[in-house]
């Protein structure tokens, strides 16, 4: 099961342009499941959707609930901003957790979260974006609480595990990372672990999804990192769930275009027990 994380950059830079490259870019990953933030919706048009039907795939989406700091920063009162997921099987529930924030720096960020019907189980799958300014970690560690008691009333008895994705803008050794993995610090739910499944990538592999080679992240001056994740609960039964292999993906230009500021991270999970554990 192919699992995509991945930032749109909302309707920043040559939107129009990107969006044909994020469709051609997610066209050759050929994704079982991908999470989505920063994705618009304006004039009767909703990008999600509309990779959706291009590519084949059913849609969630939700809107944030506090967009006016966004469309001040593109002087554009119209345009929404939100989360979605994009699955090869259809959605059978959802939810949406505004996030919290203060009040003078809310720019009404979301946890996303859509119950699967895989092939064999149903996925409780979640996306999230938190809040990014590099003084916010307290923030996201709020966030991490939030979104690590969703996730729990969320679980469901199914024997997949939940997974999470998003950006999270933070560092992989940071405060709200560990806190949300619950595996280097007491977990935000007791219990609940959700590890980093970047845990399984080949350590040469390049990381960063922040990544100063890309020309529209080159101009902040800011370091190359890694703030994009994909999480996952304990394998269930026979290793069902685990992380088979993950990578970094969309790091570059699609017919001269970036798609987005962020690269995509992109994991393989187990849809079914493993022959040798079941």
């Amino acid at each position: 099961m192919r699992i995509v994380t991945w930032n749109l950059w909302w309707r920043f830079g040559p939107w129009q342009a990107r969006q044909k490259a994020i469709l051609t870019a997610l066209r050759e990953l050929r994704p079982d499941v991908v999470g989505l933030q920063e994705v618009w919706a304006a004039d009767g048009e909703n990008l999600a959707e509309w990779l959706a039907g291009e590519l084949g795939l059913h849609c969630a989406w939700a809107a944030s609930p506090a967009p006016e700091r966004w469309r001040r920063r593109i002087g554009d009162p119209t345009v929404d901003i939100g989360n979605a997921v994009l699955s090869r099987w259809p959605v059978v529930d959802r939810d949406m957790l505004p996030l919290p924030a203060p009040a003078d720096t809310d720019d009404g960020r979301l946890a996303l979260y859509a119950r699967l019907a895989g092939p064999a189980h149903e996925i409780p799958f979640f996306t999230t974006h938190f809040a990014s300014a590099p003084d916010a970690s307290a923030v996201r560690c709020g966030q991490v609480a939030a979104l690590a008691r969703f996730v729990a009333r969320h679980r469901g008895d199914t024997p997949f595990p939940p997974v999470v994705t998003g950006d999270l803008n933070a560092w992989p050794d940071s405060d709200e990372i560990r806190l949300l993995g619950g595996y280097k610090t007491a977990p935000a739910v007791p219990g609940q672990v959700l590890l980093d499944a970047w845990e399984y990538a080949d350590p040469a592999a390049p990381s960063a999804t922040w990544d100063a080679a890309n020309p529209y992240v080159a101009p902040t001056h800011e370091p190359s990192v890694r703030i994009d994740y994909i999480h996952v609960g304990p394998p269930g039964p026979g290793g069902l769930g685990h992380v088979r292999d993950v990578r970094r993906a969309c790091d570059g230009p699609v017919d001269g275009v970036w798609p987005s500021d962020h690269a995509a991270v992109v994991a393989e999970l187990a849809d079914g027990p493993d022959p040798d554990r079941a």
